[in-house]
C-alpha cells in the first residue's frame, strides 16, 4: 500500500526534504508520472521533515536557485534520495540495466573486428564482471565507469560509423527516409539518378542500418565504410 515517505536532497551543507506519496514518487522517478506536485503529500520544503522544521526561503533560493515548488520538488525527486520498497528498487534497477545495455549496444564495437557487440554479449560480460547498477542515477552518467569495468572482460569502445552508400534511382524514394534517420551528412545525385550519400551514426547500429537498406533495395546497394 502507498504511504508517506521523506524524499531528501543535500547540497552545500543544507538539507531539503519533502513529504511524498511512495507509489506516486516511484511513478515519477520511473517516468510514468510527469507532474512533481502530484507526488507531494504536503506542499512544504523542510530542513528536517520528521521534526517539522521548514527550510528557509533564503537558503532554498541561494542553494537551489529557485523558490518555485514544482522546480524544487523536481530537483529533490531527480537528484535526491527517494525511499522505495525492495521490490520497486529491484524493478528500477532492472529497467536501468536494460537501458544501459541498449546504450552500449548502440554505440560500441569490438575494436579488433570493428563489429558491433550484440546486447546478449554485453549483458553476459556485465554479469561476469559483477557490474552494479545505481537505480537512482541516470544511465548515461554510469556509462563511463561501466565501460571501464567491461573492458577488463570484453574488447570494447564507443565509436561513430562513417558510411558511404550509393542507392540506385528506382530505390531512392524508398530509402531516403532511412538515410535521414541514420544521420545523413551529405548527398550527391548522380547523372543516372542514383543517390550517393554519406552518413554518420553510432557504430553499434551498422548491422541494423545495412539490414534496412539491403531490404529496401533488394541488395542493390553499393556501400563502403569511411575511415
Amino acid at each position: 500500500m502507498s504511504k508517506t515517505v521523506v524524499a531528501k536532497y543535500s547540497k552545500a551543507g543544507e538539507n531539503f526534504e519533502i513529504l511524498v506519496d511512495s507509489e506516486k514518487a516511484y511513478e515519477y522517478i520511473t517516468g510514468k508520472r510527469s507532474d512533481p506536485i502530484s507526488v507531494l503529500d504536503a506542499e512544504e520544503i523542510f530542513s528536517d521533515a520528521n521534526k517539522g522544521e521548514r527550510q528557509s526561503q533564503d537558503k532554498i533560493k541561494k542553494v537551489l536557485g529557485t523558490t518555485e515548488l514544482p522546480k524544487i520538488a523536481e530537483i529533490i525527486l531527480k537528484h535526491g534520495n527517494v525511499p522505495i520498497t525492495t521490490e520497486q528498487k529491484n524493478k528500477l534497477t532492472e529497467e536501468k540495466r536494460k537501458q544501459i545495455i541498449n546504450i552500449i549496444a548502440r554505440n560500441s564495437i569490438d575494436p579488433r573486428t570493428k563489429a558491433p557487440h550484440p546486447p546478449q554479449r554485453i549483458e553476459n560480460a556485465m554479469n561476469d564482471t559483477r557490474i552494479t547498477i545505481d537505480p537512482f542515477k541516470n544511465p548515461n552518467e554510469q556509462i563511463d565507469a561501466i565501460l571501464k569495468k567491461l573492458s577488463e572482460k570484453l574488447p570494447i569502445k564507443f565509436a561513430t560509423a562513417r558510411v558511404e552508400v550509393t542507392i540506385p534511382a528506382e530505390y531512392t524514394n524508398r530509402c531516403y527516409g532511412t538515410l535521414k534517420q541514420y544521420g545523413l551528412k551529405s548527398e550527391e545525385w548522380l547523372a543516372n539518378g542514383s543517390l550517393k550519400a554519406t552518413l554518420e551514426f553510432p557504430a553499434g547500429l551498422q548491422g541494423e542500418f545495412f539490414e534496412k537498406i539491403n531490404s529496401a533495395t533488394k541488395g542493390n546497394v553499393v556501400s563502403k565504410n569511411l575511415e
